[in-house]
């Protein structure tokens, strides 16, 4: 056994550990925990000084070039997303999934890997899972047969290019950062594609027999709001009563959104004021509250439906909702009602939506009770009901992840510019004329100068719970690095598996990030493992290349539970996932590309 390392050393490792840990606790937002990880650092080694580790090395993580590419790419991704320039492809794809679905699965596996080695896999997933929902209900399919199959599509094709994903870039950056060679666009792509290959027929043929037919959250039995009038007749209850004391005759459960007196009067709804026969009262509830008003009161219930003949509500003439639309809404870290509650976000008032009920999937059931003091978590499911162009709103905002396809993703003339933007960036990276963060940095200054984007846009596709646990992971490598944890964690790492030949030795390693992946968040993972892998080789007195590679293909592979990455999350929401469902997909993936990579790097690499 390697002799323990100092204190210094072994403080940085306990605190990995406490952030690895906190990392997986929804509850705690990661941003929180980022914070609290650098701020523990900061403080610790100006009370504790260490060799040559200053407080203030650790804020140099905030400009790092990977980081800065990430944000960047994420900027000019949000441009292909609010031009609408992938809506010709989603609508392509639509009409190919009503005629021969088995071959659409397929085209649609391979698209959106192809794509997310290029770009950001949360835009391509969030593109494509109102597409895949509605064609699957149309076709009378479960979407969980497909939703699934497609989130993980998009993993595998991100591994492929250093863009592909942020924990590619990350990677290479600080491997790049510690005297390593620093990888090009393209250099792991063949690997990628022959294991990937393995992976996708996996996840064509076996992957949707594997998959529970999982109902979507809440669909078709969710309850629908009607609005609808309450005349008071001359021996109703009301007559005579203020309109506190009406409300209280239905156990103040009746919301009145306004009180019309005559053809051209309308009532201020105070408490205080007192109700006359002739009195029509506006309101919106569920069938079932509002024939319970109606019977309570004695008043007559009339659908509010301006310039159709009024008659009252029966049997022959139900309630209609007349120009709703319902629509669910999935929350995802970094929205705007994260971690917070409809009444603290003055949801109904900003989106002039009205929140019906809340899906909570990790528990498999519907929040009941006071909706708007429920705090959301990422992965809840929020069914509204409101106007179409309401819901179109909230859709082409951008802030929120709308799971409803009743009309068209946001198109713009922009869109053939935001296309041209983003493959000059690509050209220019893959070819070396430019580094990357370059790049991707001309690419924000292209999407602004042209329109495609603007600031607020821009601001918003910025997410700070993503920069905050970057720049935590890095100062924590940077710890580990310089205080000997890393090389400690190699030593041990070496001594386990020291009767073995190398290339299980790289096996192994590549098997370790995979477990780590799924438990913590994959940039986390990676940050930490790429300077362990780095003095892994080097006390094997091998090349290092592999070994950077088995980190960042260990760190992609998050495809065993919902909470290892956060497109997981948007698919269990969206097609009604368990968490034991990713267990049984992702699992057998996993082995799969595991042994795939286990072969093929020792292989390119003539580990013997």
């Amino acid at each position: 056994m390697p002799p323990l390392p100092d204190p210094h050393a072994i403080s940085v490792l306990l605190l990995t550990g406490v952030a690895l840990f906190l990392f997986t606790k929804d509850r705690i937002p990661l941003e929180t925990t980022g914070l609290s990880v650098m701020l523990l650092l900061v403080v610790g080694f100006y009370l504790f000084p260490y060799k040559n580790i200053r407080p203030s090395d650790f804020f140099i993580n905030f400009g790092n070039e990977a980081l800065v590419t990430i944000c960047a790419l994420l900027i000019v991704g949000r441009g292909l997303e609010t031009t609408g320039a992938l809506q010709p492809l989603a609508s392509a794809m639509a009409r190919y999934w009503m005629e021969t679905p088995k071959m659409a699965l397929l085209v649609t596996l391979i698209i959106g890997a192809v794509l997310s080695a290029f770009l950001n896999n949360t835009p391509i997933v969030v593109m494509l899972l109102p597409v895949l929902v509605a064609c699957s209900l149309r076709a009378r399919r479960p979407p969980s047969e497909v939703l699934m199959p497609m989130g993980l599509a998009t993993l595998i094709g991100g591994m492929a290019t250093t863009i592909g994903t942020s924990t590619n870039l990350l990677v290479v950056g600080i491997a790049a950062d510690l005297g390593q060679r620093r990888f090009e666009m393209f250099d792991f792509t063949l690997p990628v594609a022959i294991a990937g290959g393995f992976g996708l027929l996996y996840l064509w043929l076996i992957a949707p027999r594997l998959t529970p037919r999982r109902r979507p959250p809440m669909s078709d039995t969710s309850p629908r709001l009607f609005n609808a009038v309450l005349y008071i007749n001359e021996d109703s209850f009301p007559v005579g009563k203020t309109l506190s004391e009406v409300l209280a005759k239905t156990e103040n459960r009746m919301r009145v959104d306004r009180i019309q007196r005559t053809e051209s009067l309308f009532l201020a709804k105070l408490p205080s004021v007192k109700l006359q026969s002739g009195d029509r009262l506006y309101v919106r509830d569920t069938s079932e509250r509002l024939k319970e008003f109606e019977s309570t009161l004695g008043a007559t219930l009339f659908n509010d439906n301006p310039g159709e003949a009024s008659e009252p509500v029966t049997d022959e003439a139900p309630l209609d909702t007349e120009g709703q639309q319902l629509a669910e809404v999935v929350i995802t870290r970094g929205s705007q009602l994260h971690h917070r509650s409809l009444d603290s976000s003055h949801f109904s008032t900003r989106f002039r939506l009205m929140p019906m009920a809340i899906h909570r999937a990790r528990t498999d059931r519907d929040l009941a009770g006071d909706l708007g003091a429920v705090r959301l978590r990422a992965g809840d499911v929020l069914l509204v009901q409101g106007a179409k162009e309401a819901i179109q709103e909230l859709r082409e905002s951008g802030s929120m992840l709308v799971l409803d396809a009743t009309t068209n993703l946001p198109h713009t003339a922009r869109a053939p510019l935001a296309l041209a933007i983003m493959a000059l960036v690509v050209f220019f990276a893959g070819t070396s004329l430019m580094p990357i963060s370059v790049a991707a940095l001309c690419g924000v200054a292209a999407m602004l100068l042209t329109g495609c984007l603007s600031w607020k846009d821009a601001g918003e596709s910025l997410n700070i719970p993503v920069v905050m646990i970057i720049v935590a992971s890095l100062c924590l490598g940077f710890a580990m690095l310089e205080t000997g944890g890393a090389e400690y964690i190699a030593r041990l790492f070496v001594v386990a598996t020291s009767s073995l030949p190398v290339p299980m030795v790289l096996s192994g390693l590549i098997l370790l990030m995979t477990i780590l992946t799924n438990v913590v968040s994959n940039n986390a993972a990676a940050v930490i493992g790429t300077p362990v892998a780095i003095s892994v080789a080097a006390q094997l007195d091998v090349p290092a290349e592999p070994f950077i590679l088995a980190v960042i293909f260990g760190a992609n592979m998050s495809f065993a539970t919902p909470i290892g990455y956060q497109t997981n999350l948007l698919i269990m929401s969206a097609g009604g996932y368990k968490f034991s469902d990713f267990i049984r997909v992702g699992v057998p993936l996993t082995v799969v590309m595991w042994l795939a990579f286990s072969f093929i790097l020792p292989m390119f690499y003539d580990l013997g």
